[in-house]
């Protein structure tokens, strides 16, 4: 394992060092082109036309950062990635800043820390917090039937309190109850594919990436109606698998558990905390406000509008979690094994990645009048969306980089408009949503809980499989059912 003095840090900053000032050199005959059209009713404007796409490398580069070094040199990783997070951040921003302006450069990283960043961190924390206080205590034994269903109840419950809180929530108990089979491992990884990925479709609170389209203006529910029967078909075709699966490994070895063999007293299965459960529906009502009411005022800061339902929502958000912290037990929370770390981990990462998608986003606006015109071409058939391959194209980059971003990325390529995309183009938004979604599971890197529940799962000794492993999993099961998933719903 590579120590902390390992040279690959430092060669990774040269390297990335030299990548931004050819970047930064490339750009200097459109500086006078795009200074010229930097404002636009009075705030600047990115005009995604007039722009390299070597301005995408910075994105690039924080999402390879996530997915490589954990793998290549976690020990520099754990160390460094807040350093690796900011040196990409600063490598899109200091740049764009020479190359465009100040006012550019201030417009644009306001405009996304206020309307897009702090909502979406302040909701995942109090989601994180919230799923951390409710605790699931008592006796429970891992048979196939009751795996199975606790498997269909997460699935429920990652759209009502995000794939995040609900893997928290019951990936402990179900270790728990699973501890005395010698066979396990498919159990956490079915866990990953339906509560951490699938089953979080339904609602902006079940998976980041809808959250970000419904900032972007689509409507709550919309997920609910449009991504139901693919993600309940999925879903049941995956349970079937696992019954099936787990049926077959128990019958070879049940194991002993000590309150099937009589040694241990059965406990009462109870719920600790559950004042939190109540929180869980605060959040969902904070969110609600801010989707349905609209005073048309608010709070303006170099010509970003930061909107009064936003300032509230936000505020109740942090209110709600503040009491979720006074009113669960620390004992409980101890218990749970709930710390700041991973939350921690989140903001720092996505501070990098909501800045430095900044250029791609105003790419792909260009449509194919910018940089990045040949992705418009591939997902659209003579200009007509092809949803097939909105689908795909989306699942494949969540698979391997990250599902918020990627959702974004194809958003805007379909043309950005949340009206326009959730009624004729329902479809595209559909096949947008799900890929994103779905295909989180692919890897362990596609979505924030699918690592978190790896290493739960090796702390109670569970011998996860390594990253190509897992992919021999999800390739061997997941893709397949997503392909008959394809010709279902988007032929």
């Amino acid at each position: 394992m590579p120590s902390r003095r390992t040279p690959l840090f430092p060669a990774f900053i040269g390297a990335a060092l030299a990548v931004v000032a050819v970047m930064l050199a490339s750009q200097g005959a459109l500086a006078a082109e795009v200074a010229a059209d930097i404002a636009r009713g009075g705030a600047p404007h990115l005009d995604g036309r007039f722009m390299s796409a070597l301005w995408v490398v910075p994105f690039v580069g924080i999402l390879l950062s996530i997915a490589l070094f954990p793998l290549a040199a976690p020990m520099v990783w754990h160390h460094h990635f807040g350093k690796i997070s900011a040196f990409w951040a600063l490598a899109f921003l200091v740049p764009f800043a020479a190359a465009y302006g100040a006012d550019l450069a201030t417009y644009e990283l306001l405009h996304t820390v206020l309307l897009e960043y702090i909502p979406f961190i302040v909701l995942l924390t109090a989601l994180f917090t919230v799923a951390g206080g409710v605790r699931l205590a008592g006796s429970l034994v891992g048979t196939p039937l009751a795996n199975t269903v606790g498997l269909a109840l997460g699935t429920v419950l990652a759209s009502l309190m995000g794939t995040t809180g609900a893997s928290m929530l019951l990936i402990r108990p179900l270790l728990r109850a699973n501890e005395h089979r010698r066979h396990k491992v498919h159990t956490v990884v079915f866990f990953i594919f339906l509560v951490s990925n699938v089953g979080g479709s339904l609602t902006p609170l079940g998976d980041p990436p809808l959250f970000l389209g419904f900032l972007k203006g689509v409507d709550f529910f919309w997920p609910t109606v449009h991504l139901l029967a693919p993600m309940a078909f999925l879903s049941a075709l995956l349970l079937v698998i696992y019954f099936g699966l787990d049926l077959f490994l128990h019958t070879r070895d049940p194991g002993k558990h000590p309150l099937i063999e009589g040694v241990h007293e059965r406990e009462p299965i109870r719920i600790e905390g559950s004042v939190n459960l109540l929180l869980l529906l605060a959040i969902v009502g904070a969110v609600l406000l801010s989707g349905v009411w609209h005073p048309g005022t608010g709070v303006t800061l170099y010509h970003v509008t930061v909107p009064l339902e936003t300032i509230v929502s936000n505020l109740l958000l942090l209110g709600i979690t503040g009491l979720s912290l006074a009113l669960t037990s620390a004992r409980s929370r101890r218990m749970n094994g709930f710390s700041w770390g991973p939350i921690l981990e989140v903001a720092k990462l996505f501070a990098a990645i909501f800045l430095t998608i900044i250029p791609a986003i105003a790419i792909l606006k260009a449509g194919t009048d910018g940089a990045l015109g040949a992705i418009i071409a591939a997902v659209n058939d003579n200009g007509t969306p092809n949803p097939v391959a909105y689908f795909w194209a989306t699942g494949i980059l969540s698979s391997f980089l990250d599902n918020a971003p990627t959702y974004l990325i194809f958003f805007n390529t379909a043309g950005g408009d949340a009206h326009t995309l959730m009624s004729d183009m329902a479809l595209t938004l559909t096949a947008i949503s799900a890929g994103a979604v779905f295909m989180g599971a692919n890897t362990y890197i596609g979505n924030a809980p699918n690592f978190m529940v790896k290493a739960i799962a090796e702390e109670r000794g569970v011998a996860m499989p390594s990253f190509f492993g897992y992919m021999a999993w999800s390739f061997g099961i997941l893709v397949p059912l997503l392909g008959l998933t394809t010709l279902v719903f988007f032929i």
